[in-house]
């Protein structure tokens, strides 16, 4: 005897003020930042990193993952839209048809772009502080893990990046779709990132970075990268030209993030650094 589906049915919307919208989607993505930060800040006073420097990187690095994630998304999966409509990448407005627009919040934000447009904020902190480039990729990669579950904590509550048709017991019915079980890929993800936050933040408290700080940048990327691989595989096709493919964009883009994670955990642990 199976239990009853999960009926899924919240309003992304939490309220509206003055035709603003304030949406869940929008207070998870930022609470997860600061979130994040709270924990880089525990982690800077105990490598005896100036705390300012700090803010530097908040903000450098907040403007380079909605950047870096809105870009490659719009470029990426919805390239042939965004091109008839670029005022829409960069602001949270929608085209009503009528040759009008309407608030509309940012929907859609691809996580390969927001480490992209994250590698490009560091750079330019790097060049600012003089930090060691091994300890902040090191730092970051442990939160990361951390600010990506809230983001999919945001997917799910718009009903979007859905799972495949399912019966197994915990199955979702998005109703706001349709009125199929499907997996909860988001809530998978989630669950996932926010035990790779846990398993290297626990080796951090332990370790350190007597293994090599770019260890933890190698595990973290290469651990994120592969979940996220796995479990395209019971998503539903999000855009028509993926249509067929054996691996979807996805899983393409995280590819080269995973070779990449697997590069530098291999040669912190035989060489011990960099």
């Amino acid at each position: 005897m199976r239990l009853e589906y999960i009926n899924w049915n919240i309003d992304p919307e939490i309220f509206n003020l003055f035709g603003i919208s304030i949406r869940y989607y929008g207070i998870l993505f930022v609470g997860g930042l600061v979130l994040s930060l709270s924990f880089l800040n525990l982690m800077y006073k105990k490598e005896g990193i100036p705390i300012e420097y700090l803010d530097t990187l908040a903000i450098y690095g907040m403007i380079g993952i909605f950047l870096g994630a809105r870009l490659v998304h719009c470029i990426f999966y919805e390239g042939a839209y965004y091109l008839s409509n670029p005022v829409e990448i960069f602001l949270p407005i929608q085209s009503t048809g009528d040759g009008s627009y309407e608030f509309s919040g940012y929907h859609g934000l691809a996580s390969h772009g927001g480490v992209l447009g994250m590698a490009a904020a560091l750079w330019l902190y790097i060049i600012k502080t003089k930090i060691p480039i091994g300890t902040t990729l090191g730092l970051l990669a442990i939160v990361a893990p951390l600010a990506a579950c809230f983001i999919r904590l945001a997917n799910l509550m718009n009903s979007e990046i859905l799972g495949q048709e399912t019966e197994v017991a915990w199955a979702f019915i998005f109703e706001r779709i349709d009125m199929i079980p499907r997996h909860p890929a988001q809530l998978y993800e989630a669950i996932s990132y926010f035990f790779i936050f846990l398993f290297t933040f626990i080796m951090y408290q332990y370790k350190r970075f007597s293994i090599g700080p770019y260890f933890y940048f190698g595990l973290s990327l290469s651990l994120v990268f592969t979940s996220r691989f796995l479990i395209e595989f019971i998503k539903e096709t999000q855009v028509g030209f993926e249509q067929g493919w054996y691996l979807n964009m996805g899983q393409w883009l995280s590819l080269p993030f995973i070779a990449i994670g697997l590069l530098f955990l291999g040669v912190s642990l035989f060489k011990k650094t960099i």
